[in-house]
């Protein structure tokens, strides 16, 4: 927990350890893989997929909302080759003003 904590403070030392936990326990098992546990903004279907699974059904955000974070997040992130699942969504969740729905 300590290790999603601190990667996302590289983006927001504001960030709460309770979002991020809450962010950590709905990725679940997904984060056991390396693979699954990384966002490669490089593929439309990976970001498609964060659009409809973490957007869409647990934010409740869909459209051009759900891309323009999404392509923000990616911009803000650009200079990390490893981009954290769970920083990721955390930083989607923010620029959606969705952090309570997490």
């Amino acid at each position: 927990m300590k290790d999603y904590l601190a990667d996302v403070h590289k983006y927001d030392s504001a960030a709460d350890e309770g979002t991020v936990g809450r962010i950590v326990r709905h990725l679940g098992i997904a984060l056991r893989d390396r693979d699954s546990a990384l966002v490669s903004c490089s593929s439309e279907s990976e970001l498609a997929r964060v659009k409809e699974s973490w957007c869409g059904k647990k934010l409740g955000v869909d459209g051009d909302a759900a891309d323009a974070a999404i392509k923000s997040t990616c911009l803000a992130m650009a200079d990390d080759r490893s981009k954290s699942r769970v920083t990721f969504y955390y930083l989607v969740a923010k620029q959606l003003g969705k952090l309570d729905a997490v």
